[in-house]
């Protein structure tokens, strides 16, 4: 069957993750943004989609209910929830596949206490709907955490469930968070003092200072790459990128780099 999507001419609104997608190839930015063809929904997205859930609800709890078991719970009963809607029905094949998983999740979400104490803080935000037009590009997201430091500064904080990458290749990462921090700056006019990955599985703490000199080269990276998606919408070119991420890429297999023959 022929999927037929009608291509925008011009850019409306820009997430920080597809921002990421363009600038790391633009055929899957295409994929994703464009022509929305969908992705096999993996174990991984429903480990991460549910400990996201359970760790935006710890912090609905008291402070000293923020417990190991509590955390726990609270995944069980995000799963029950998240399982039983279409997109993750049906994704295990049998019940022990299902047990296995929780069971690999929950050792996962374990090493959350091992990276910070959340009985030491509350966040000044969790889950955070944005939508920012700065100065004409309308930028939109969700940021998962954001706290204030001892001495009150704001940190960003981003969960990840999958595998930390060595530090040398981490700078990328910081990629969305660096234009949620400009986000911010914009909402609040406060200048976020640090971001942060907190990688579940390792686990491993990344963090990165910012300052307003960064925001400001973000802004102008951020304009850039809009005006390349423009021209890219106007011309119909999303050029792909061949990389070592492909071999993870759900998109290779239609994917022209690896489907068109050299001449």
């Amino acid at each position: 069957m022929t999927v037929e999507t009608t291509v925008p001419d011009t850019l409306h609104t820009l997430s920080p993750s597809r921002a990421g997608d363009f600038k790391t190839c633009p055929q899957l930015f295409k994929f994703r943004a464009v022509d929305r063809i969908p992705e096999p929904v993996s174990i991984h997205q429903a480990r991460g989609t549910t400990a996201h859930l359970a760790l935006q609800r710890l912090f609905d709890d008291p402070i000293e209910a923020r417990t190991p078991d509590r955390l726990f719970d609270l995944f069980r009963e995000a799963w029950t929830e998240i399982r039983a809607t279409e997109e993750f029905r049906g994704l295990f094949p049998t019940v022990e596949d299902e047990r296995l998983w929780g069971v690999e999740s929950l050792e996962l979400l374990a090493n959350y206490f091992t990276i910070e104490d959340p009985t030491r803080f509350d966040p000044t935000e969790r889950e955070l709907e944005m939508v920012e037009d700065l100065d004409g590009m309308l930028i939109r997201g969700i940021l998962d955490r954001m706290d204030r430091d001892d001495t009150g500064r704001l940190v960003i904080t981003d969960y990840k469930t999958g595998k930390a990458p060595p530090e040398t290749y981490a700078l990328p990462a910081f990629f969305a968070l660096k234009i949620y921090a400009l986000l911010i700056r914009n909402r609040t006019g406060q200048t976020p003092a640090e971001v942060r990955l907190l990688y579940l599985n390792g686990p491993t703490l990344y963090r990165l200072g910012i300052d307003d000199r960064q925001l400001d080269a973000m802004d102008s990276q951020l304009r850039a790459l809009w005006a390349a998606i423009d021209r890219a919408l106007a011309t119909g070119r999303f050029p792909p990128r061949p990389g070592r991420l492909c071999d993870w890429c759900s998109y290779r297999k239609i994917c022209p780099a690896w489907t068109t023959s050299p001449d």
